[in-house]
């Protein structure tokens, strides 16, 4: 008995160890599992925090911009910077009085205010008043009723003018914020933010210009009003890139303005000469295509412009027929009036040669045709 109690006591102690080391070894193996699973853990939580902090960059550098222009002091600062720029122009006709807006530019040593023509029209007396309140007798310089612009002098001490940058609107993109400033219904001085909605648009002035249309204009959501036509149409810093001069009727945020690049290519002429001839001339008329003009006509194109009337004795009299479609001007595509009207204006001049894509019939061809100079308008 005395024995098996030894050898039971023996087996007791011996169990016990190896279960000690069972223990031991389980522990070790968690130890070494968890230190695994920690090592993964943490390297997961360094690749999120590097993520994170990549997207708070990118973020941070998207509200800084925004910043830029949304931000009021910014506006303010802006506004400050060209106010005393922008001037109350008014009117005298025979029918009563006109007022727009307009904004000081200087150019080769000469200091001007340029506004819209239709504020100028018919006038028998104008004058120009500055936001300090000093009102002074002008004069118009220049006017090109094609594009709605005019280029006044006025009478008044050099130190009342404070000139504004005029920089290209070329490098415009929809959805850039603009900033106009003008006087809407007399309110003087009166600013309005908004963004460029689209580019490249034409607007047929038939009163003015006899149906010509003014090409390449910029359509934007700045609310302009009757008052505010001639005044400038702003970047985010503060630079013209256009001159605002129309609405449509009843819209709802949509308004217009001439691109600067209007002003920087006849500022010259209208200066010196008083009007300008640059303007390219086809010698036709015509109509947008569209599928359902191309079901009625069984066009084999959607898209382009197409003729109605060739003027006899015109530059494409001869060479155009009624019926033709222009589907491209020195091989860049047209899709509609907006297309012709913008690229006559801003890459050809009078004189030049310029090879039209014509369809017609179910012939595709290159009609070149040497450019004319546009009639004198009709007032």
């Amino acid at each position: 008995m005395r024995k098996l109690s030894i050898h039971n006591k023996a087996s007791t102690s011996m169990f016990a160890l190896l279960f000690a080391a069972g223990l031991l070894v389980g522990a070790i193996l968690t130890v070494y599992i968890t230190f695994n699973e920690l090592n993964e853990l943490h390297d997961e939580v360094t690749f999120l925090r590097n993520q994170v902090s990549n997207l708070t960059g990118a973020q941070n550098a998207t509200y800084q911009n925004i910043t830029i222009y949304q931000n009021t002091t910014a506006l303010a600062d802006i506004y400050e910077s060209v106010r005393e720029s922008v001037v109350l122009v008014q009117g005298t006709t025979s029918d009563g009085g006109v007022q727009g807006s307009g904004f000081v530019y200087e150019t080769s040593g000469r200091t001007v205010v340029i506004t819209n023509y239709h504020v100028v029209h018919e006038t028998l007396t104008l004058s120009v008043t500055f936001s300090n309140g000093n009102g002074y007798a002008a004069e118009v310089l220049g006017t090109d009723p094609y594009v709605d612009l005019a280029v006044l002098s006025v009478d008044a001490p050099a130190n009342e003018f404070k000139p504004i940058e005029v920089v290209s609107s070329s490098t415009l993109r929809v959805g850039e914020p603009v900033i106009a400033i003008g006087n809407p219904y007399g309110l003087v001085g009166s600013l309005t933010t908004g963004v460029v909605s689209a580019l490249g648009r034409s607007l047929a002035e038939e009163e003015l210009a006899g149906g010509y249309s003014i090409a390449n204009i910029i359509q934007t959501s700045t609310p302009i009003n009757p008052g505010n036509s001639g005044g400038p149409l702003l970047n985010a810093v503060g630079n013209v890139v256009g001159i605002t001069t129309a609405i449509v009727s009843e819209s709802q945020g949509l308004g217009f303005a001439v691109p600067s690049n209007t002003i920087l290519r006849e500022i010259s002429a209208l200066i010196e000469t008083g009007t300008y001839t640059g303007h390219s001339y086809l010698g036709v008329s015509g109509q947008d295509m569209s599928y359902n003009l191309a079901q009625e006509i069984g066009a084999s194109v959607t898209y382009g412009w197409r003729i109605e009337t060739v003027t006899s004795g015109g530059p494409s009299d001869g060479s155009l027929n009624s019926g033709d479609i222009i589907t491209a001007l020195n091989d860049t595509p047209i899709r509609s009036n907006d297309d012709l009207a913008s690229y006559l204006e801003e890459k050809t001049l009078p004189g030049q040669s310029l090879m039209l894509t014509v369809i017609r019939g179910t012939s595709t061809m290159d009609v070149t045709i040497v450019l004319g100079t546009r009639p004198p308008p009709p007032v």
